[in-house]
């Protein structure tokens, strides 16, 4: 089974980076935030995702500036970061530098005094006694009601505006798997009319994949924090990657080790990972999917930024990790293998410590050691048809000559990328 959409181009072995506006910069602005984008066009950034970019709710707000994902319209921006012009001049500006913009879309639900309520109070879920309602256990958001058919068109409407008037170039799609699928499907039939556009779901459910082109890999992430805690197996963390082979032709999986969700919640990854978070990241950007960038990860950030309050990640010069994400952007960039190859999981001796691959589309190969456990000095023979000829360690940029099998002794958290040169 195919998805039921192709993937527009410049998407296909791409990467996405998560901005959170308000906690960016001290000024918390699009335009404070603008300045770093030459930065992250150096990084090897493609597309941009902006979290939720809307006002906010005063209505049964959480903290002292509220969730970004308790709006209070569709159509306006949060006069915090800015104002319409401020982020058509950041959309104009990404564009410039061959960045691709999407929006946070919060469809299931809206803030109290979203002014649908007084409009349109019709449009929501409501309880036995007729009062606004909510089926998650959020308290500061109310549940729109999907059987109603003018809300849908409405919201509809109100995506559609972005495209139009901002020309943004997709749409990453809080909690997707809440909303009825037959909307998504019709929300980009209609939207996809006035340019084709990317379409990122937060969700695991297959069939979403009617409507998306990417959806979250919740399941690795959750797997790995296991394994990570020793509660769970790296054959458990395979079978889940086996899952996702299964899903729709085309269907593609993000890869994150965070995101803003889990920062501020979770915690940061070096506490779900400790030594192990960078080769976890190095995993995200060389298996077969999109790997997703949070703010501040470049920086190694060890904090938990807080969800309702300012919070502004700390910038130190050029980020310690400026030129690891970069070596690993550009490997995805430069060789098909990472991009669109087939991949074999080496025969490995220390299977719960171990993640070892090889990729490989056509002459391009890339052999990926990751030592995933707290032990030191873990071996492993790598001895593939594919691991013959000129080799060059992306990280290192050393060059091998190697002939036949090899034998590779790894310390804990460490990781080596070989690529084959042509």
């Amino acid at each position: 089974m195919s998805q039921k959409y192709s993937t527009v181009a410049w998407a296909r072995g791409s990467n996405i980076y998560e901005v959170n506006i308000r906690q960016y910069t001290t000024e918390g602005t699009f335009a404070a935030f603008s300045k770093h984008l030459p930065r992250l066009k150096d990084m090897g950034v493609d597309i941009l995702w902006l979290m939720p970019i809307t006002p906010i709710s005063i209505k049964e707000r959480l903290g002292s500036l509220g969730s970004y994902y308790a709006c209070s319209s569709y159509t306006s921006i949060n006069p915090e970061f800015g104002n319409i012009h401020d982020f058509k001049n950041l959309v104009n500006q990404a564009h410039a530098l061959g960045f691709k913009l999407i929006i946070d879309w919060v469809a299931n639900h809206t803030g109290w005094d979203h002014h649908w309520t007084t409009e349109h109070p019709e449009w929501y879920v409501k309880d036995i006694d007729g009062n606004f309602t909510e089926r998650n256990g959020w308290q500061d958001v109310i549940d729109l009601d999907y059987d109603n058919a003018a809300m849908r068109n409405a919201m509809i409407d109100a995506m559609k505006l972005w495209v139009i008037e901002c020309k943004i170039d997709g749409f990453r799609c809080d909690m997707a798997h809440l909303v009825p699928l037959d909307f998504w499907i019709e929300a980009r039939q209609q939207c996809d009319t006035l340019k084709p556009l990317f379409w990122l779901a937060e969700c695991e459910d297959p069939a979403y994949h009617n409507a998306y082109d990417a959806s979250y890999a919740w399941n690795w992430m959750h797997i790995t924090e296991k394994h990570a805690k020793g509660e769970a197996s790296l054959n458990d963390v395979r079978n889940v990657l086996h899952n996702y082979t299964q899903y729709p032709e085309g269907a593609i999986k993000l890869f994150f080790t965070t995101n803003h969700d889990e920062n501020s919640w979770n915690g940061t990854e070096y506490e779900k990972y400790g030594k192990r978070a960078k080769a976890w990241a190095v995993f995200t950007a060389t298996w077969q999917g999109m790997p997703l960038v949070y703010s501040g990860q470049e920086m190694s950030n060890r904090k938990r930024l807080q969800f309702f309050h300012k919070d502004s990640i700390e910038w130190t010069g050029l980020p310690i990790l400026h030129d690891f994400y970069q070596t690993l952007l550009q490997l995805r960039k430069d060789n098909k293998a990472i991009s669109e190859g087939e991949t074999f999981i080496l025969p490995g001796q220390s299977g719960d410590q171990l993640m070892s691959y090889i990729r490989k589309k056509e002459n391009d190969v890339v052999l990926v050691l990751l030592n995933l456990s707290n032990d030191d000095r873990i071996k492993i023979t790598v001895d593939n048809p594919w691991f013959i000829g000129q080799f060059r360690n992306v990280f290192s940029g050393l060059r091998f000559a190697f002939n036949g099998p090899e034998t590779f002794e790894l310390q804990a958290g460490e990781y080596v990328v070989y690529e084959k040169l042509l």
